[in-house]
């Protein structure tokens, strides 16, 4: 039940409370007892006894805490959560619950065991079949007094409770009331009229009261406030200001009338504003009568200071006009007001308050509770509370009490309910009012019956009735609020008031008399309620269990109507035309708005009280027998068809997968029959610009076919000098042997890590990662060069690959150079003195170089005969003569050994760049581009036996092979939707790359194109299902289910769901991030992806990318397959995603034949203006109609027809860029 460490409230309870758990836990029960008596820990007590019943998750019951108020519902939750370990939920309207669906209610019965919350909450979840009466095991009721006539308590208990009291009485939640006054009745009533109705009430909560047997049982441990009544003498304001006040409001208000009718404001507006001011006069007025001028000087001003305060009175107004309107009305009040204040500047309200009173600035009751007040100024910790009628009373009476008082240094506030229309207090405020008033920071409320009921605050020591009490129940509810011992309640009653006096002495003993009446029926059982609910008819839909009565239809039409499209000129609302039939009954007829699907409802009745919900009851059935209302019975909204299409949640991540295609990835080693054989693949690159250094072609060797699309594929790119085709072609399969494969291996990495890098340190890391073969899956593939373009299969450059390297980690030894010398020079002569060895000259023909005084790599193409170390040079100072060898001496401090050795011809080696991106041509800075001359000595072998051309040639590689990656992705999308469809269109790769390349990637081709098509055909094809599939719902509704069926957020979730995120090509290629076949130095890893029934696919990392990336792709992927294989592709492809419609070449047409439409609007005349006639005018009637213009022969107005327009506009867009697209 609770954890170990918890204490038992039963352990600090008082007999009483025991006594009254005892009988809560035996029966239905209501708690009658004064306020502050504990009749909450009788409830949390309760709580606990049921609480086995209710852990999560071996239970779905739930016990509910009804609340009156908002406060209420932070208070109680507070205490339940203090005294038991169960889970808590809070609910109220403002939190959005009003809009809940049957999910998000699914999931808070499913997380909460304990559920407090305000009445209305609970009857509209379960009026609309969100929760059931049955798996509430416990129901409590505070403050249950407000359980009468058609409050949201009474109808739970009649519209549901007894229902099911009446068939199913076993599965009942046991009923736990509380309340400190069972009679809410006005003035003075007989003990027997008191009996009566504690009976009634009794049934209606089938709960019998439990009280104590006298008042001094509860003195013994709670403390009860002093009555007192202060009198006060009614002074009137003097005759002459009275009247002149009152008419010059009077004029004020007529002249500020008669100049709405000057401003250009439509008659709603006017309406509005006409409205406004008249209750502003009024309120104006209410505070010179009942107040005092100053308090209504102040009011004046605070609205003329204060920006925010105008929205107390223009809520419907008409936006700035409105405004100034009332601002002006203000000031001219303030103006008239300021006639009768003193004008002595250091003149205040209160230094004479008896002055002021007979100058009719106060009143005598206003003057009565500043005095009485004043009675408290020696109170140590004042907590006072005083309790008014009216909202324009707190505020008044706050502001003047904050400024009368303000040297005995209390703080005073007011508070009101949140929806009174005359005051902007938010919920947060007023928590925060009552927070600061538990803690003393306030010390005077000025407020409305909202604080009356529950407010906990143990140390109020003054409550102060300044309007009476209205109901015994009021009386009651605001005396217990004063909790603290030796605290008063005072009640201002004017002097000679014979009523108001017999009303307080009544209610002073009202609740003895409710304790003996509630004793002596306490033997009693409960009788069913005499509720008319038994013989009230009610419409419930069978799978939800969702109802709709006669008490509710009305609300239901209207909440129904005000979801219907509108605008600043309409607002949709129901009309209701009543005419008498007969002698005794009358018909209704209901009109709905013409964006409704049912356009009128007639029913006869009775009486126009019962035949108003009598037609909408009926109107809320056909509504749903069509589809606007839900099963829930709620009006149709963005009812999620993306739920019926795709169900899971996806979290929208902008940290993406990024796939690398399966073809070029080793996943484990190859058995050995496998280990030979490779499919060859010959890349030529033909340049279209003149360059002394000519391309070689380069050998791609994988381990699979790649498939159709590589037998033959070329692309562009663009260098410095110009543009270069690439085509790749199949060149057949051929075997290598390991040492083969290891010597490629090798090859490859050092020529591409030393172009790309362009560093010679890092080779080592290279070097040592290739030694790593035990790492799977890694990329593997081999690029190598070849020696004859048109061979198949092809005959590679084992020369150039098996190139000698010298680099001092190689961990060569002497005995190989010896060996390779030999091979490459069998006489054994023409010896070169290099850097750190002596070497043939041969082996620096054709050969990569590094020169460690400059840190630079060269490509070394022959010998310079005629020049050595003492020939001149080229200087750039003209005059100037220079050898090598002083050049440097001079330059890098370095003394030529080897002067008489001829000099290499070289150039630097060649820059990798991103050759997909297309740019502008331009040449390289000429010191990067000539040829300059090396000294032997300075220079260190790395490489032997490589071309320059073949340099040139894998410089363009990683660019290539990114391309090759790209398309290759392409091709494995397309497996990847053939495994999942039955559709045989063969959608180009070319295409589907196109789609999934991004605008960043900066190449020759993006997705825009496709996107902006393929968006276009989404919202038509979608547009057309729903406006075939809901042919009753709105435009409104029609346009926003659409908008969010073609959102980015639900393309996105579809996109991911179907995995396409990996396959994005998303950012610029950067060469140094692209990974070099073999080197698995910094290499994070491959993970297979389960995606493909043939192939396979694997997850390289992550990158970040934007959701709205992937909706982009989705509509290019649509796009690509609509231009490749129409609309018949295309669905497929949305069919696939998961975006099922029903797409037909014409939508039907079910518009209302008008029988004479030119008596509407004058066909002749615009057919005239448009140069066209219509074939059929009632389409016309129909787009000139505003949603305001209702007419009976006039069935829809111009919102489907703008739907259809959206819908022919989408169709266009879609055949023209069809066309565009060829």
């Amino acid at each position: 039940m609770s954890s170990s460490n918890e204490i038992d409230p039963r352990d600090f309870a008082r007999s009483y409370q025991i006594d009254a758990l005892e009988k809560a836990m035996k029966q239905n029960t209501i708690v009658y007892l004064e306020t502050g008596s504990g009749k909450t820990l009788i409830a949390i007590m309760l709580i606990r006894s049921y609480a086995y019943q209710l852990r999560k998750p071996s239970s779905s019951s739930i016990a509910v805490f009804l609340v009156p108020t908002v406060h209420l519902v932070n208070q109680q939750a507070g205490v339940v959560k203090m005294h038991t370990d169960l889970e808590v939920g809070k609910y109220w309207g403002e939190l959005g619950v009003d809009f809940w669906d049957a999910d998000t209610w699914k999931k808070e019965l499913a997380k909460y065991e304990v559920l407090v919350m305000t009445p209305q909450i609970l009857l509209d979840a379960l009026r609309h079949g969100f929760v059931k009466l049955d798996i509430i095991k416990l129901l409590i009721f505070d403050e249950c007094h407000n359980a009468r006539g058609n409050s949201a308590y009474a109808c739970i208990l009649k519209e549901f409770y007894h229902v099911q009291l009446k068939s199913s009485p076993m599965h009942l939640p046991r009923i736990f009331g509380m309340t400190a006054c069972l009679v809410n009745s006005k003035g003075t009533i007989s003990s027997d009229a008191y009996g009566k109705q504690i009976l009634e009430f009794e049934n209606l909560m089938n709960s019998k009261v439990f009280t104590v047997a006298e008042e001094s049982v509860l003195t013994e441990f709670i403390p009860f406030s002093t009555p007192k009544v202060k009198l006060y003498n009614h002074v009137e304001l003097p005759h002459v200001m009275s009247m002149r006040v009152e008419n010059q409001l009077a004029t004020l208000r007529m002249k500020f009338v008669e100049s709405l009718k000057e401003q250009n404001l439509n008659d709603t507006s006017v309406d509005s504003t006409v409205k406004n001011v008249s209750r502003l006069s009024e309120n104006f007025m209410f505070c010179v009568r009942d107040l005092g001028v100053w308090l209504a000087y102040q009011q004046a001003a605070k609205l003329l200071s204060c920006n925010e305060t105008f929205i107390y009175f223009w809520e419907n107004s008409a936006g700035g006009a409105g405004e100034r309107i009332i601002k002006n009305f203000s000031r001219a009040a303030f103006d008239v007001f300021s006639l009768y204040i003193p004008s002595a500047p250091k003149w205040c309200i209160g230094d004479d308050l008896t002055a002021n009173l007979y100058a009719g600035l106060l009143t005598a009751r206003v003057n009565c509770l500043v005095q009485s007040l004043m009675e408290y100024r020696e109170k140590k910790d004042l907590r006072c509370i005083v309790f008014v009628e009216r909202v324009i009373t707190a505020i008044a009476l706050q502001s003047f009490l904050s400024e009368v008082l303000i040297s005995f240094g209390w703080t005073v506030t007011y508070m009101a309910g949140s929806h009174s229309g005359l005051h902007s207090q938010r919920r947060n405020e007023q928590f925060n009012i009552i927070d600061s008033f538990r803690k003393g920071i306030v010390n005077i409320i000025v407020a409305t019956q909202i604080l009356e009921e529950g407010l906990d605050v143990q140390h109020c020591n003054l409550v102060i009735r300044f309007d009476p009490s209205k109901t015994v129940c009021s009386f009651i509810q605001s005396r217990g609020r004063a909790r603290m011992e030796g605290s008063d309640y005072i009640l201002i009653v004017r002097n000679g008031d014979a009523s108001e006096f017999s009303r307080v002495e009544n209610y002073l003993s009202s609740g003895n008399v409710m304790r003996e009446e509630s004793l002596r029926h306490s033997s009693l059982p409960c009788a069913p309620p005499k509720s008319s609910m038994y013989n009230e008819e009610f419409y419930r839909v069978e799978t939800t269990r969702a109802l709709v009565s006669l008490s509710s239809s009305v609300a239901l039409i209207y909440r129904y109507c005000s979801q219907l499209p509108s605008d600043g000129y309409f607002k949709p609302t129901p009309r209701f035309i009543f005419y008498d039939d007969s002698m005794d009954s009358m018909v209704c007829t209901l009109h709905l708005p013409t964006s409704c699907p049912i356009q009128t409802v007639c029913l006869e009745g009775p009486n126009k009280y019962i035949l108003k919900k009598l037609v909408c009851l009926e109107a809320c059935r056909k509504l749903h027998e069509i589809g606007a209302l839900t099963d829930y019975l709620l009006p149709e909204s963005v009812k999620d068809e993306i739920n019926e299409y795709h169900s899971g949640d996806i979290c929208i991540d902008e940290k993406q997968v990024n796939y690398f295609p399966g073809e070029l990835v080793f996943d484990s080693p190859p058995h050995l029959d496998e280990l030979y054989r490779w499919h060859c693949y010959t890349i030529v690159m033909k340049q279209n610009f003149d360059y002394d250094v000519p391309f070689k072609n380069v050998i791609l060797a994988v381990k699979c076919d790649l498939g159709n699309d590589f037998t033959h594929t070329d692309f562009e790119l663009f260098v410095n000098r110009g543009s270069v085709i690439v085509n790749i072609v199949y060149a057949g399969i051929i075997h290598l042997n390991p040492e083969q494969v290891s010597m490629g291996t090798k090859f490859q990495a050092i020529v591409l890590r030393l172009l790309i890098d362009r560093n010679l340190n890092k080779l080592a890391d290279s070097m040592d990662s290739l030694k790593q073969c035990e790492i799977f899956p890694r990329v593997k593939y081999l690029l190598l060069p070849s020696m004859d373009p048109d061979r198949k299969p092809p005959n590679i450059d084992w020369d150039c690959v098996n190139s000698l390297f010298f680099p001092t980690s190689s961990g060569y030894s002497t005995e190989a150079m010896q060996n390779c010398h030999r091979k490459y020079c069998p006489d054994n002569d023409h010896y070169v003195h290099t850097k750190d060895q002596v070497i043939c000259r041969c082996m620096l023909m054709n050969s990569l170089v590094y020169t460690p005084h400059n840190g630079y790599m060269y490509c070394i193409s022959g010998f310079l005969d005629d020049i050595n170390g003492s020939s001149s040079m080229e200087s750039e100072r003209k005059g100037e003569v220079l050898t090598y060898k002083k050049y440097y001496r001079s330059k890098h401090g370095i003394n030529l050994q080897f002067e008489e050795q001829s000099l290499l011809r070289g150039r630097h080696i060649f820059t990798v760049h991103n050759c997909l991106r297309k740019q502008q041509y331009k040449h390289e800075k000429e010191s990067i581009t000539r040829n300059v001359e090396l000294p032997p000595e300075l220079c260190i072998i790395i490489m032997s036996g490589i071309s320059v051309g073949t340099l040139y040639s894998f410089s363009l590689v990683p660019s290539i092979m990114h391309r090759v990656e790209s398309i290759l992705l392409a091709m494995n999308f397309k497996k990847l939707k053939m495994d999942h469809s039955t559709s045989n269109v063969n959608i180009p790769t070319t295409k589907i790359l196109e789609a999934i390349t991004t605008k960043k990637c900066q190449e020759g081709f993006s997705l825009e194109s496709l996107e902006t098509l393929g968006d276009s055909f989404l919202k038509y094809a979608v547009s057309q299902h729903l406006f075939r599939r809901n042919k009753y719902h709105h435009e409104g509704l029609l346009s926003t289910q659409k908008e969010r069926m073609v959102s980015n957020n639900f393309l996105y979730k579809l996109g991911c769901a179907r995995k396409l995120q990996g396959f994005i090509r998303y950012k610029c290629f950067d060469p140094k991030d692209w990974v070099i076949p073999g080197d698995v130095s910094g290499f994070s890893g491959l993970e297979e992806v389960s995606l493909l029934t043939s192939g396979k696919i694997y997850a390289m990392g992550s990158r970040h990318m934007k959701s709205k990336v992937v909706a982009d792709v989705v509509e290019g992927l649509l796009g690509a397959y609509l231009i490749a294989g129409g609309e018949s592709a295309a669905l497929a492809f949305m069919n696939w995603l998961g975006i099922e419609v029903d797409f037909v070449k014409e939508v039907p047409n079910d518009t209302q034949f008008i029988l004479q439409p030119e008596k509407i609007v004058n066909v002749n005349l615009i057919e005239s203006l448009l140069k066209y006639s219509f074939h059929d005018p009632s389409l016309l009637v129909e787009a000139l109609s505003h949603g305001s213009y209702q007419l009976p022969d006039i069935s829809r107005c111009y919102q489907v027809s703008l739907y259809l327009l959206t819908m022919i506009h989408l169709s266009t867009h879609c055949v023209l860029s069809a066309k565009h697209f060829g």
